[in-house]
């Protein structure tokens, strides 16, 4: 590699190098690599640190350095923010926390230590962090160690099966951003999500199979590789439901699941969904829920035998206004248990994701604290998984005159 730059300006000749080595980097060198381009922006070091699966610590891929609480430091703060902080330390020592984001999935963070951060390092940090994001969200795909790095406990075989067809927690574009949480973690049994991006459409998913074992996940897993088939295949709405249906009857014929697909035209805010025996979505619009908004007549859910449906699933239309928000979710929520061991509750449900989206908290820090506050008391307990997705439509406001 090219000798370093100077502090006024790094060579083109060895930024390209730096872009070439983070691309061919497997997964084991990414701290190296990182190391290398430290020297060569010349700063102390950089580190990067990936989020658990549960959204609770920032990890180290450097061995030399401590986990850090995502909810109790300043790092936390950049991640949960997607904003930068510098922290000081002694000696004159800065560490700036950039948020390592891919699209508008968020990773986790890279710190940044030297004894002077000005706005040019800064700029080519993230740049560097921006490169990263790509980067490891493409390796992790295939490189058990990112996952395993990611991982706090042993995950049991169902969920092992479910998180291979799960997509990135968060998607979106200035339009709208679709983002989800799923709990137990480590054993989820029947839950799944799924959500899409076209140029003027966003596709979204939540199933929720019956039982909550191996079969439960392959019946899950059945429903949203034919959802995908589907859909990628130009299907109507019902059309996906159907190629379900068929599915499950076909290969699992003594298993089912409840579920909603569901489009938003992201022009028109028109929203379109499909209901089959799940709880029907709550609309949060002004920081309030309105009631029965969204709900239908009442369908199968998916998998029953076809002499039960006689007629075409019925879709269901609404138009958004902006800065909507509509939230699915399993009854795994509805029916945890509190403090006081009694049930969760539609109500406590409904006001916990008012406070929630009303604080001003991007949508996918919103649904992070939200699930963990079902799970943080000793005495709180899931008696089955616990899905949510929340879409927010805010359509670019139109110009003046």
């Amino acid at each position: 590699m090219a000798g370093t730059g100077s502090r006024t300006g790094i060579d083109e000749v060895l930024l390209e190098e730096l872009f070439q080595d983070i691309r061919a980097a497997a997964a084991t060198d990414f701290p190296a690599v990182v190391d290398r381009c430290a020297v060569a922006l010349g700063l102390e070091r950089i580190v990067v640190y990936l989020v658990d699966l549960q959204q609770r610590f920032l990890v180290p891929l450097a061995e030399d350095q401590a986990t850090i609480g995502v909810d109790s430091s300043l790092a936390g703060w950049a991640y949960r923010t997607l904003s930068l902080r510098v922290e000081e330390f002694p000696a004159g020592i800065l560490t700036a926390w950039l948020p390592l984001v891919d699209g508008v999935e968020r990773l986790g963070v890279l710190g940044v230590r030297g004894t002077a951060l000005d706005a040019t390092y800064l700029r080519r940090c993230r740049i560097v962090a921006s490169l990263l994001a790509t980067v490891i969200t493409s390796t992790r795909a295939y490189s058990d160690s990112l996952v395993r790095h990611v991982r706090t406990e042993a995950m049991q075989l169902p969920a092992e099966m479910l998180r291979a067809f799960l997509p990135p927690r968060t998607i979106g574009n200035p339009q709208v951003i679709s983002t989800a949480v799923l709990e137990p973690a480590y054993r989820l049994g029947g839950d799944g999500f799924d959500h899409s991006l076209t140029r003027t459409t966003l596709h979204a998913t939540i199933l929720d199979a019956m039982g909550h074992d191996l079969a439960s996940g392959l019946t899950t897993s059945v429903a949203l590789a034919g959802c995908r088939n589907a859909r990628r295949m130009g299907s109507s709405l019902q059309g996906l439901v159907e190629t379900v249906d068929q599915a499950l009857t076909t290969w699992l014929p003594d298993q089912f699941c409840t579920g909603i697909m569901a489009q938003l035209d992201l022009a028109s805010g028109a929203l379109r969904w499909v209901n089959c025996g799940h709880p029907p979505p709550l609309l949060i619009r002004d920081q309030r829920v309105l009631e029965h908004a969204l709900e239908g007549r009442a369908q199968p859910p998916m998998g029953y035998p076809g002499h039960f449906l006689n007629e075409l699933r019925t879709v269901h239309e609404r138009v958004l206004e902006p800065g909507d928000r509509v939230l699915l979710y399993t009854d795994g929520v509805t029916e945890a248990r509190v403090a006081d061991g009694a049930l969760f509750g539609m109500e406590r449900f409904t006001d916990s994701i008012i406070r929630a989206t009303a604080s001003g908290e991007l949508p996918s820090e919103a649904l992070r604290r939200l699930i963990h506050s079902l799970l943080d008391h000793e005495t709180s307990r899931l008696s089955d998984d616990a899905t949510i997705l929340l879409i927010e439509w805010k359509p670019a406001r139109p110009g003046p005159g």
